[in-house]
Formats: C-alpha cells, structure tokens, sequence
C-alpha cells in the first residue's frame, strides 16, 4: 500500500493495488456484501477506512485462499454479526489480514460437512 499514516483513508485504487484485486471486484464484493461500506465523495469517488480494508482482506482470503463462494462469505459475516462481540473488520485487523487458527479450524470443520454431504448426495443420486 502507498506510504500513508495507519489511520488515513484509502481511494479504491490505492486498495485494489494492496489486495491485489481490480477496483471493479471491490465494486463488486461492495454490491454483495453489505459489511463494505466506504465513504462515497462528490462524483462517487470512494474512500475506504483501515476497517473497511481490513474487512476487504478478510472477504478476499475466504474467496481466493479458502475458496468459498460469495454465498459462504456471506454466511461466515453475517454469523460473526449474529455472535456479537467484536467487528468483522476488528477480527480482519486482528489476525493481521490472516484467518485465526479458531477460524481456521472452524472452517476445516464446515469443508468436511460440505465433503460429506456431497459424497451422500451422490450416494443418494447416483
């Protein structure tokens, strides 16, 4: 990211350049993720918070390292809106970008179900 206090507000450029990702899919992720709400300036210009990019690195590496759907990240944030506690965004921040080895094993468990269940349908199916 651009040499800016930890504070400072980020354009969706400056964003799309640290998580390595076009400024339309943080549009996009914005349009399916309620959680994503930047700043918006005259002209639509957006500007992102340190929580918001924390967040944004959160969604990312469920999508790309984790491999869920955007229909599972949506699950993972609004199950970790539902317990309370601390802000997606905080636990982004906390685990520095990274899953926490409690989300980590909390998601290994849910890839087993889904293998699971998968391998029964197609028992079931054929």
């Amino acid at each position: 990211m651009t040499e800016k206090a930890p504070g400072a507000f980020r354009t969706i450029s400056e964003v799309a350049t640290d998580l390595e990702v076009p400024q339309h899919v943080l549009r996009f992720w914005e349009s399916k993720f309620t959680q994503v709400r930047p700043l918006k300036r005259g002209g639509g210009r957006r500007y992102y918070r340190p929580e918001d990019v924390d967040l944004l690195r959160f969604i990312r590496a469920l999508l790309y390292e984790q491999g869920y759907t955007i229909r599972g990240v949506q699950k993972v944030l609004k199950e970790q809106n539902r317990k309370g506690g601390e802000d997606v965004g905080e636990a982004a921040a906390d685990a520095g970008g990274a899953l926490t080895p409690e989300h980590r094993k909390r998601l290994s468990t849910v890839l087993k179900d889904l293998h699971h269940a998968r391998d029964q349908l197609r028992k079931t199916l054929g």
